[in-house]
């Protein structure tokens, strides 16, 4: 660090972090994927931020104002302004804010709805904000854009109906805008000089529907509505051809009530409903339909006549298929935003599992553009010596991320269930995840493939893991407080001991370079060291703090903390005892921290969402990062110390550059390695791992490389054949099985010359720590049966 830095440092000056990319996107809010009329920059929230993306050059702009998450968005016809609105405690206001689109800014702000914004939107002459509340208010409040201040507000609901849940404007007149919603669905009219809204309710008839979305032809005639039940629902508005007159000549009302038309034979009276709800609806300006259902489906359709009509016997609901398909296809999750750019060619859908598709409308073709993690995601890991990538873990799912391009390379998914830690095998042949249910599962890194599964680890989830260099012993802290050894071979997956000093769940283990001891950290207000030779506790540190995460410094002398108490605090590992203790936070707890190879700096992230660098002799701030929109999670170095990854609870990742004086010094280019030699099969690795996305998954085949067919030995110079062992997890109870595969056999002089060049019968494991039993019994799963052979053991001894 230059001397002219560590006086601006020193005098207080903080220089802020460069991101260099962000992965995140929320697509449970309905319509809150929006184009910007310039077709150069889309909206979307993003936890509590307005998120601005430049979509040619991926920059991003974040617009800061709401105090929790953003339930509604929409953007003004000129693409002048931005409104949104959040959701809020049980009692507490809603705030909704309009945001200059240009300057970045607050235009105006009100706070008259109660706990949550269910919708917004802007008239179509950009004069004034339509919003509606929650199921706890229930208002509709129209809000003055130009003058900034309430025009008026009304009850949206009356009578039998239910809450009304979405909104839109008219297009040729600024002050008439439709609600809908649970057997609701209403016109209003704002007299601005009465102070007042006029509702007039659509007449359905008998017709009972939940109205999820809708869409207004470009000349205020027809409405066309989305429904829960799965049908489309056509309202004839019955306005004057004068736009100046805003009142109906008619009471509007239900022209039809129509489904698809279905391409198979079905029982009479049956029809054809789309899965889970019509979520978003568009209406073309030739005239078709272009409709997002629950389950996926995306489809343009247009409408056709019915020639059976109602009087046909055959039909028997009141929804009649006269929709008749042109293109389909599907996506994954509920569609709830469907945009249009490049003329009407392109389609661009949004979806409830955080996933944005590009549709081309001509062929139907589709490609995902973005993806991300749909909930909060709890650890990081990056492989050993290998900065292309990283792994991430979440709800339902581990996720592989290519740092250079963003892109998503594996996802390996468990339902109903989340993954609370991963780390990679020091090799990089397996990838490591510690689960909600208890269960240790361990991957291939290529492929995904489960290669073991350590039962019932712990008996209320698995909470921390962490991996010695050897990859022969991986410690877990459970949420019951206790802290376990696990012998990990080849053939099995054995329990060393467990340790019991931990009141409250294990927030964080990690493991010193040695591999000689290990350190806790739980929220019951201690951390302890623990020598794993001896299997005992060595030293207690306690501290009137929940003790969040803690990492061994990279020379093993200091041990650094953090929790609850905002603190950051230095441990000697020699006594146990406080050398330092630093304010790590005004605000929040420190949720996460990590510290560089060379020991010069660390980073913490917390409940005040900020990420900073500190410099860890000087114990003061360098850089401070801001952006999350949620608290930080996670927070790791990249192994060349040239990118900081950072996680949050809104599922957002964060890609942060160093400053170029911490950047690591790159090594010297080690020569390629040597091409295998053809039917030679080679092991899974991390750095095999392309950081392209693939097009199309291929399924691959399994082939295993261990010999775990045949067992050979060399007792005093002859080749002895052994009988086959089975390999597998280990269960405490559970009748789980791993996951069969076939393996191919090796010969039986291969094998043999590998046994003799290590001087030790296969199978033995001279490094395994002190209490393991080389010579246990069969691996066998919960029911007693023996477990099936697995494919990608880890590193053979």
């Amino acid at each position: 660090m230059a001397d002219g830095d560590l006086e601006d440092i020193l005098d207080g000056n903080v220089n802020f972090l460069e991101i260099k990319g962000i992965i995140g996107f929320d697509g449970t809010t309905i319509k809150g994927f929006v184009i910007h009329p310039d077709e150069k920059h889309v909206i979307y929230p993003l936890g509590n931020k307005v998120t601005i993306q430049n979509w040619s050059t991926k920059a991003q702009v974040f617009l800061s104002g709401h105090t929790n998450t953003i339930s509604a968005i929409d953007v003004s016809r000129s693409g002048k302004y931005i409104a949104s609105g959040q959701i809020n405690h049980i009692g507490f206001k809603a705030r909704v804010i309009i945001w200059d689109f240009h300057t970045h800014s607050i235009i105006s702000q009100h706070e008259l709805h109660k706990v949550r914004v269910e919708a917004v939107t802007f008239s179509s002459n950009d004069n004034y904000l339509f919003s509606i509340g929650g199921r706890d208010c229930g208002n509709v409040v129209v809000w003055d854009v130009v003058e900034s201040h309430v025009v008026c507000g009304s009850a949206a609901a009356h009578g039998i109906q239910g809450e009304a849940t979405t909104i839109l404007s008219m297009n040729r007149r600024g002050a008439c805008f439709m609600t809908g919603g649970d057997n609701h669905l209403a016109v209003w009219t704002v007299d601005k000089d009465a102070r007042k809204v006029h509702p007039l309710d659509v007449s359905m008839g008998k017709l009972k529907r939940s109205v999820l979305c809708m869409d207004v032809n470009e000349r205020d005639e027809v409405c066309y509505c989305g429904t829960a039940t799965g049908d489309i629902l056509k309202i004839r508005l019955n306005f004057n051809h004068d736009i100046d007159i805003l009142m109906p000549a008619k009471h509007p009302l239900t022209v039809g009530c129509f489904t698809k038309i279905s391409r198979k034979r079905l029982p009479p009276g049956k029809v054809e409903l789309y899965s889970l709800g019509v979520k978003s609806i568009r209406r073309l300006f030739a005239g078709p339909l272009l409709i997002g259902a629950g389950d996926g489906t995306v489809e343009l359709v247009e409408e056709t006549k019915y020639v059976g009509g109602k009087e046909d016997p055959r039909v028997k609901m009141p929804s009649i298929p006269t929709l008749r398909v042109m293109k389909s296809t599907f996506v994954f999750g509920a569609v709830t935003s469907l945009q249009l750019m490049d003329k009407d060619r392109v389609i661009l859908a949004g979806t409830a599992h955080s996933e944005i598709y590009f549709i081309d409308m001509k062929t139907f073709d589709t490609e995902l553009l973005v993806t991300c993690h749909t909930s909060t995601i709890y650890d990081i890991a990056f492989p050993y010596d290998f900065s292309e990538v990283f792994a991430t873990a979440g709800q339902n799912e581990v996720r592989v991320w290519s740092i250079r391009t963003l892109q998503e390379l594996l996802r390996i998914y468990v339902q109903n269930f989340s993954a609370s830690s991963v780390v990679f095998a020091h090799d990089g042949k397996s990838i490591l995840t510690a689960w909600n249910d208890g269960i240790i599962r361990s991957f291939t890194p290529l492929t995904g493939k489960l290669i073991y599964a350590i039962l019932n680890a712990h008996n209320k989830g698995v909470s921390a893991l962490a991996t010695n260099h050897s990859g022969n012993l991986i410690v877990s802290g459970g949420c019951e407080g206790q802290v376990r050894m696990w012998a990990i071979s080849p053939y099995r997956q054995q329990l060393i001991c467990t340790l019991k000093e931990h009141k409250a769940p294990v927030s964080a283990v990690d493991i010193n370079k040695a591999g000689t001891e290990a350190v806790s950290a739980s929220t019951d207000g201690t951390c302890i060291i623990w020598d794993l030779v001896r299997q005992c506790r060595r030293h207690i540190m306690f501290g009137t703090t929940l003790f969040m995460c803690a990492r061994y410094f990279p020379t093993d002398v200091q041990i650094l903390t953090g929790g609850s108490d905002r603190k950051l605090s230095y441990w000697e590992v020699l006594d146990g005892t406080l050398v330092r203790e630093v304010e790590g936070s005004s605000s929040g707890a420190i949720n996460a921290l990590d510290i560089s190879e060379d020991g010069k700096v660390f980073v913490t992230g917390g409940n005040d969402q900020i990420v900073k660098l500190w410099d860890y002799q000087l114990g003061i701030t360098t850089h401070i990062g801001e952006g999350h929109s949620a608290v930080i999670t996670a927070a790791r170095f990249s192994p060349d110390q040239k990118n900081i990854v950072t996680t949050s609870g809104s599922g957002s990742i964060f890609i942060w550059k160093c400053p170029e004086d911490m950047v690591k010094e790159t090594k010297d280019e080690e020569p390629p390695a040597e091409a295998p030699e053809k039917g030679v099969s080679k092991e899974e690795t991390i750095q095999d791992l392309p950081t392209e996305r693939s097009e199309k998954s291929v399924k691959q085949k399994a082939v295993c490389t261990c010999p775990c067919t045949k067992r050979v030995a060399r007792v005093c110079g002859n080749v002895v054949e052994k009988p086959e062992v089975p390999v597998g997890g280990v269960g405490d109870g559970d009748n789980v099985k791993s996951p069969e595969v076939k393996a191919s056999p090796k010969s039986e002089t291969h094998d043999a010359a590998k046994c003799a060049s290590n001087g030790t019968p296969k199978g033995t494991n001279n490094n395994s720590p002190k209490g393991v039993n080389n010579g246990t019994p069969k691996s066998t799963s919960g029911n007693g049966n023996k477990t099936p052979s697995v494919k990608g053991s880890g590193k053979k001894t």
